[in-house]
């Protein structure tokens, strides 16, 4: 690998982690906040479990937050681990790095003489959120989530719905902090709120955890497109079907953020098909290159391979109705 290749490389992982650490911090601060306010997040184990409100109802909230797919990863999580729907936090999850205010402003600046497309994408995105939702369930929340995760998650829900011996703390070999947070929880009462000073470790370990990843994935996404020519993905953009499975295969290569990805796009949609563009911009926000680490924090990998499997099937699907409707 010659010295241009490695310059290439080392140029685009910059673009790549510049453009998702600020976003990534966002999503930890979000998360820290909600655990330091509201502790146990009783108020998410309200939000509703009807497998289409949920997921609905999760996509709305990404309305109210300016963060792109890194920064939703670490707010997904605290949805989890405070107990709410996992359609709930999946729809949130999916739908939200489409759905947030800066992505709709620049989905507008990029397209707006193609009012159409303002229109299928945050559509297109909340499609794709909720038959993720619907389908990560069918696997038990045992092999869908990791270890950690499903431990944090059961310690904080009801008796009624998880055993003592399942939330692995309290009578079950835990540490005093999460046997007093067994107790509480069965008896009801309000969790504790933990110092300002708790939180604020937590979510620098938690900052730090996640950016390495993120520098990782970065790294991978920078090396695979500098080795994969974008014109050879080009080159189907006239074909129906393939322009899409070549969009999509760059969507997951070049791993652009979503609140800058429809600038790019704006680059070469005069020479794809409607539909093609619209998964380009509909598969980026769900599973790249970049995001796979993070959301490895969440999924096991049967998980992550139907996350990945399920989005591309579902965005596939949307993007040749659009060729049919369209060209």
């Amino acid at each position: 690998m010659g010295p241009a290749r490695l310059a290439t490389i080392w140029a685009l992982f910059q673009g790549l982690l510049l453009e998702a650490l600020p976003f990534l911090l966002i999503g930890v601060l979000i998360s820290a906040a909600a655990r330091w306010l509201a502790p146990g997040g009783r108020w998410l184990q309200r939000l509703p479990r009807h497998p289409l409100l949920g997921p609905l109802t999760g996509a709305a909230l990404g309305f109210a937050l300016p963060a792109c797919e890194c920064g939703n990863v670490p707010v997904a999580r605290q949805l989890m681990v405070g107990g709410a729907p996992m359609g709930t936090a999946l729809g949130f999850l999916f739908a939200a790095p489409v759905l947030n205010p800066i992505v709709l402003a620049g989905t507008w600046a990029a397209f707006p003489d193609q009012p159409w497309l303002l229109v299928a994408r945050p559509l297109g995105a909340v499609a794709v959120a909720v038959g993720l939702a619907l389908l990560l369930p069918l696997l038990p929340e045992g092999e869908l989530l990791q270890a950690d995760l499903l431990a944090e998650r059961r310690l904080v829900q009801p008796l009624k719905e998880v055993s003592l011996l399942e939330r692995r703390g309290g009578l079950v070999g835990g540490g005093l902090q999460e046997a007093q947070a067994l107790a509480r929880a069965g008896s009801g009462a309000s969790p504790l709120r933990p110092p300002l000073g708790e939180a604020v470790q937590h979510a620098a370990r938690e900052f730090l955890e996640l950016a390495l990843l993120l520098v990782m994935g970065c790294l991978i996404a920078a090396s695979v497109q500098s080795l994969v020519p974008r014109a050879w993905l080009l080159a189907v953009g006239g074909a129906p079907t393939l322009s899409i499975l070549a969009l999509m295969l760059l969507a997951m290569v070049v791993s652009v953020c979503s609140s800058v990805d429809a600038f790019l796009a704006l680059g070469f949609a005069a020479q794809v098909t409607p539909g093609a563009l619209l998964a380009f911009l509909l598969l980026g926000p769900v599973i790249d290159l970049k995001l796979v680490g993070l959301l490895g924090l969440l999924f096991r990998p049967r998980g992550l391979i139907l996350t990945t499997a399920g989005a591309c099937l579902f965005v596939l699907l949307i993007g040749q109705w659009i060729n049919l409707w369209r060209l």
